[in-house]
């Protein structure tokens, strides 16, 4: 274990107050940054401490136990991190930058959503213009930024139509309010302290080294859109999973410790509520085999051939929806008391709907797997 016992419970008492004051979780991102955190997934050889991708994951899980804004937060920099280290290994040495600023105590964010546009990753609506040096200014909007006003830098993209064919253009760009406008605007059901803001690029810039690809738009095997794809849903898998963990251990204490007048017992002996309980632990049950495998098959540069992005993606589906059908039994067994706005349960049902915006989403998991086994929809 990287992160301290010690740790996660004093960030586990802030949870609710962050929550409820609707703001940034400040003080767990100090602490976790003296623990070491901003730097765990980065090599030995790169100033880290070197955990692999499954051990990164398994902290994950971890700390989205204790707070899962603050998890999800601080995901979308290990995502960064994950995909300098994917670089790396597979030639581009422009991830050298960001595993060395990783190392630093810098924090990273992930800026690729963009607004209605389910491409995701495949095709910006935002503009990529070059500029004399070989570098790029970016214009346009992406959504849901995780620590948007607190990263040093980003990773985004943007669309660069001045040749013949358009390409996606990736870069590491800083955190510069004065080409990156903010919107105030944050009231959201769950995860509120990720401070999850809209942005607009207003000619964020980038020099040559600091782009990382160009490519053509769509589905790709390049590291750099291969890696931010592969690490954003093994991550983001392993944070809700922890959500699921949570609910399961608050289930248990519930239900042993909450009186059924009409048997005379605690709830824990009735068993409807048993089986709901064991309903919960099954359907989680089958999250971490899956989740450590993709993860040892990324660093083993395992080949899954045309299905490795449904893969991908299958698994943060599934960890999702199990993570809402956990929660909702646990709440189920726990009665209603668990529907009040100050139980951590109440809380959790809120966090855990937010993997459903994330994607990939049902809708493009079925799109992909139904192509690959039917092929694509006749004109």
């Amino acid at each position: 274990m990287f992160l301290s016992d010690e740790l996660l419970t004093q960030i586990h008492e802030r949870a609710d107050k962050y929550d409820c004051e609707n703001s940034f979780s400040y003080e767990d991102y100090e602490a976790l940054k003296e623990a070491g955190y901003y730097k765990a997934f980065v090599p030995e050889e790169y100033g880290g401490a070197g955990l692999s991708l499954k051990e990164i994951a398994k902290e994950q899980t971890r700390l989205a136990k204790a707070a899962p804004a603050t998890a999800l937060g601080i995901n979308m920099h290990q995502i960064i991190v994950g995909l300098a280290k994917f670089m790396v290994r597979k030639g581009n040495q422009r991830g050298e930058q960001i595993l060395r600023d990783a190392a630093d105590g810098k924090l990273l964010a992930f800026g690729i959503s963009e607004p209605s546009n389910d491409r995701v990753l495949f095709g910006s609506i935002c503009d990529a213009k070059p500029i004399d040096d070989g570098g790029y200014e970016f214009f346009g909007p992406k959504v849901f930024i995780s620590m948007a006003e607190q990263c040093d830098r980003l990773v985004t993209y943007g669309m660069d139509t001045s040749g013949d064919e358009p390409k996606s253009v990736f870069a590491y760009i800083k955190n510069d309010p004065d080409t990156i406008d903010y919107s105030p605007d944050w009231d959201v059901l769950g995860m509120r302290a990720t401070r999850s803001l809209n942005i607009k690029l207003n000619g964020a810039k980038a020099s040559e080294e600091e782009i990382l690809t160009k490519v053509d738009p769509g589905p790709s095997f390049d590291p750099v859109v291969f890696g931010i794809f592969a690490h954003f849903e093994i991550l983001l898998a392993a944070t809700y999973h922890g959500i699921s963990e949570r609910a399961l251990e608050l289930g248990i204490e519930t239900v042993q410790g909450r009186k059924s007048i009409a048997n005379d017992t605690t709830y824990d002996q009735d068993k409807d509520i048993r089986w709901r309980i064991a309903e919960a632990a099954l359907k989680a049950n089958q999250i971490p085999p899956q989740i450590n495998a993709l993860a040892e098959d990324i660093e083993q540069d395992a080949d899954h051939g045309k299905f490795w992005l449904p893969r991908l993606s299958a698994i943060k589906n599934y960890a999702t929806e199990t993570a809402l059908e956990v929660v909702q039994e646990i709440i189920r067994a726990s009665g209603g008391r668990s529907y009040s706005n100050n139980q951590e349960l109440s809380r959790l049902l809120r966090d855990v709907h937010a993997g459903l915006f994330q994607p990939s989403d049902q809708e493009s998991l079925h799109n992909a797997w139904a192509k690959i086994l039917l092929g694509p929809i006749e004109d």
